[in-house]
């Protein structure tokens, strides 16, 4: 293998890492989004119950059955900060952060196909590269 192909696998090799991560982070948004959406689905079946029985998470698959004292929520707003929320503030907020995890993934998506790009591009010049040397050499 000479100089230049042991700079193109090299080059190859770190695309496809970067695109392996990119490819990560923009499953972990997704399935935050995903997440996001059933939270707010959530809530609004919490509009109307108070009284009534629900089963609520105490851990990892673990639910305790409850009755909803309140429709008043606490929120964890970042920092440990908890406040008062009502339902619909609170699907405010869930709704915000969709929006910003949907920006997270255009630009996710963005520098993916740019890296896309650069790959194929680097990939195309090495091919014109390898076809000069071949005519280089037919000409000596």
């Amino acid at each position: 293998m000479d100089k230049n192909q042991e700079k193109l696998m090299q080059k190859l090799g770190m695309y496809e890492q970067q695109i392996m991560q990119l490819q990560q982070q923009l499953e972990s948004v997704e399935q935050a989004i995903v997440e996001m959406n059933s939270l707010v689905i959530g809530l609004d079946e919490l509009i109307g119950s108070k009284e009534k029985e629900i089963l609520a998470p105490i851990g990892r698959g673990i639910f305790v059955k409850t009755k909803l004292a309140s429709e008043e929520l606490t929120v964890d707003v970042g920092g440990k900060n908890l406040v008062k929320k009502s339902i619909p503030e609170t699907k405010k907020l869930i709704e915000d952060q969709i929006v910003k995890l949907d920006e997270v993934k255009k630009e996710l998506n963005s520098n993916l196909e740019s890296i896309n790009n650069e790959l194929t591009t680097t990939f195309m010049n090495a091919q014109g590269e390898h076809v000069h040397d071949e005519n280089c050499e037919h000409k000596h």
